[in-house]
């Protein structure tokens, strides 16, 4: 019986924090970033393990309680130089059958809810190539120029931002990577094949702690949830 997973690279610093530790380890409403992502992946009936892709040299994540998720989430300490390189690893190391599905999500996004992954898991389960959830772009597009100066708006009819987690076969989106590894999502891998991933619409609450500033506003949204 084909199976759901998902897979949380988390082997990068995030430097635009501002912080002398890895972004994904940053204190978050009274735990650390990552731990929200989980909570909300381990939680979910459908997925049947979830595989946390460190650094090999990380030292922080077992310093966190993560005994409440039991055998269900797994650690894989072969993360890469690249998030390509980091999800590749770790579906190769986790030995996941090629047929099962994948869901990638970004440790920085701990605002994602059951009901994002119940509509994912629902609209692409039986997709003949898997998708993602995507936001269709609300506001006006400025193309710069070399001085910062405005060059162009761009049309913003028919763009979407991506978001996660991103779902696709395990035993493609391996291929993918392996073929096309300088991309910043899975989706564009699976682009480089020729297909084309389904767009899944989300909300804006699933954004991705990228500044400082992020992380007030997680953390009045998961008071909430």
């Amino acid at each position: 019986m084909t199976e759901f997973h998902a897979l949380v690279p988390a082997a990068g610093f995030g430097a635009r924090m501002g912080h002398d530790i890895p972004k994904q380890y940053l204190p978050l409403a009274g735990q650390p970033m990552i731990f929200h992502a989980i909570n909300t992946l381990c939680s979910c009936s459908e997925i049947a393990t979830v595989f946390v892709v460190l650094s090999p040299d990380d030292s922080l994540f077992h310093e966190f309680d993560w005994t409440p998720f039991g055998d269900k989430l797994q650690t894989l300490y072969c993360g890469g130089h690249t998030r390509a390189d980091t999800v590749l690893n770790g579906l190769l190391a986790s030995e996941i059958e090629p047929d099962d599905w994948v869901l990638v999500h970004d440790a920085a996004r701990p605002c994602l809810t059951q009901a994002h992954l119940d509509k994912l898991i629902a609209e692409l389960r039986d997709d003949a190539v898997g998708g993602i959830l995507a936001v269709p772009v609300a506001d006006t597009l400025k193309r710069a120029d070399a001085q910062g100066r405005i060059a162009h708006t761009e049309e913003r009819g028919g763009l979407w931002q991506a978001q996660t987690p991103q779902m696709f076969r395990v035993g493609l989106l391996a291929q993918a990577l392996q073929h096309c590894s300088a991309v910043t999502d899975e989706a564009s891998a699976i682009e480089a094949l020729g297909l084309h991933p389904r767009l899944v619409a989300g909300d804006s609450g699933n954004f991705k702690v990228t500044y400082p500033q992020d992380l007030r506003l997680a953390e009045l949204l998961l008071k909430e949830m």
